[in-house]
């Protein structure tokens, strides 16, 4: 991915640039606002990743890629009311539904195999 002076080429330092940008402190916390006093920060959990490569085909032609992902999901807020910070939670109604949906799932399995190891041993 060098040239021959050990430099990066451009596109690879613009690909680093772009990563830099948007995994950054604004993607995790919102811009602040107030009303009546009260301030709020929402935050987010913020995840990413980044590759690339480059290569030479069998006619000698070279080519180079790379590409960016990003993801997020909001985890909650600060808020400020009277100089006191408090942590609010984000509630994920589908990670809360999914969970309760394996726990669920897990109960149902552990009471069918307890009632057929019972069956056997009578």
């Amino acid at each position: 991915m060098t040239d021959e002076l050990g430099r990066y080429p451009m596109k690879v330092l613009e690909l680093a640039a772009a990563a830099r940008d948007a995994v950054s402190v604004r993607r995790v916390y919102g811009e602040p606002y107030e009303k009546d006093g009260v301030t709020v920060i929402p935050a987010a959990a913020v995840s990413g990743g980044a590759g690339g490569g480059s290569g030479t085909d069998e006619r000698g032609q070279t080519g180079e890629g790379g590409g960016i992902g990003v993801g997020g999901r909001p985890v909650g807020a600060y808020v400020i009311r009277g100089g006191q910070v408090s942590w609010r939670p984000a509630i994920d109604v589908n990670r809360l539904v999914g969970s309760l949906t394996l726990v669920a799932v897990a109960f149902l399995v552990a009471r069918v195999r307890v009632a057929r190891a019972r069956a056997t041993r009578s």
